[in-house]
């Protein structure tokens, strides 16, 4: 299920998905993906092996997805196994887009990535 305030931002029922660098899936607007995909396109050109996985990885594996008139996804097989989904999944909004995880991966990442985030907050505090 696509919950219904995040599927109150999408002025489209057409979404784009795609693998994201995390363990998880990446779902964006059409118009946000065709903003990201070109700007990637552009300055990742094919002639450098890491640009070259970043266009295989983000680029190459992003489907069209339809949420239906109960808000649900139907996600493909293969981006369904690339973050490992199972019944229980998190969905996070982060303005231009939005991450789907497993929630067991995902409560393995937040514990994972807490001292990091404790040393990113720090950095923080030149913000006024």
């Amino acid at each position: 299920m696509f919950p219904a305030k995040l599927r109150s931002e999408f002025s489209d029922s057409t979404l784009v998905v795609t693998q994201g660098p995390d363990p998880c899936l990446w779902l964006f607007s059409l118009d946000e993906w065709q903003k990201l995909s070109s700007r990637l396109m552009e300055s990742a050109g094919p002639f450098k092996a890491p640009n070259r996985l970043m266009l295989r990885r983000i680029v190459a594996p992003a489907q069209e997805v339809e949420i239906d008139g109960a808000g649900r996804l139907s996600i493909p097989a293969s981006l369904r196994k690339y973050a490992v989904l199972s019944k229980d999944c998190v969905m996070l909004g982060i303005v231009k887009y939005v991450e789907l995880w497993d929630a067991a991966a995902y409560r393995a990442y937040l514990e994972e990535s807490e001292p990091l985030f404790r040393e990113a907050t720090e950095e923080l505090g030149a913000i006024r």
